[in-house]
């Protein structure tokens, strides 16, 4: 019977203390959200902020990159990268019902695809199942001047039209959203 109570009472101090680790300590990609009122539509995109901590983020596998050329990427960490819009609206050239998309990418060197999918709120450490695709848009990235340590993900408006960017060490890339 006393085995049994200490047993208990270990147990009890491991989960307790497993339960203050957690959330006491930060995560290694924090949550991010981004939200953007633009022409009487909400957007609002929901995703988690890796660091580069000194890797190579975008190049060959053999190189090393965390995220490959021509891979599958989440477009983040930990779950899906979901946008989520009030209204119709335009993905490219795609003519979107409002609600919420999971946004993942297959980066390149020269060109990303970035994909919309209808399974929003995802884990996403497997890829998406490719029927739930409801677009698809080729854009080409481009070289930022500074290095950005952390994930970022942004909407900019370039001559009245609104692009959301995804941004991370030298690289960026813009996607017309409307």
């Amino acid at each position: 019977m006393k085995l049994l109570k200490y047993l208990l009472l270990t147990l009890l101090l491991l989960f307790v203390g497993f339960a203050l680790y957690t959330y006491l300590t930060p995560p290694a990609s924090p949550p991010g959200e981004t939200i953007y009122t633009y022409n009487n539509k909400d957007y609002k995109v929901e995703y988690s902020r890796p660091y580069k901590k000194n890797r190579l983020i975008f190049g060959k596998k053999e190189d090393g990159a965390l995220v490959p050329f021509n891979e599958y990427w989440r477009t983040g960490a930990n779950f899906s990268t979901d946008l989520t819009v009030s209204d119709s609206f335009y993905f490219g050239d795609n003519l979107l019902n409002k609600g919420s998309y999971w946004i993942y990418t297959i980066p390149g060197k020269d060109s990303w695809e970035v994909f919309l999918n209808s399974e929003a709120g995802s884990f996403a450490f497997f890829e998406p199942n490719k029927s739930n695709d409801v677009a698809k848009l080729n854009v080409k990235p481009f070289v930022l001047d500074n290095q950005l340590e952390q994930f970022t993900i942004d909407f900019h408006e370039i001559d009245n039209k609104l692009n959301l960017r995804l941004l991370w060490d030298k690289t960026g890339i813009s996607i017309p959203i409307n």
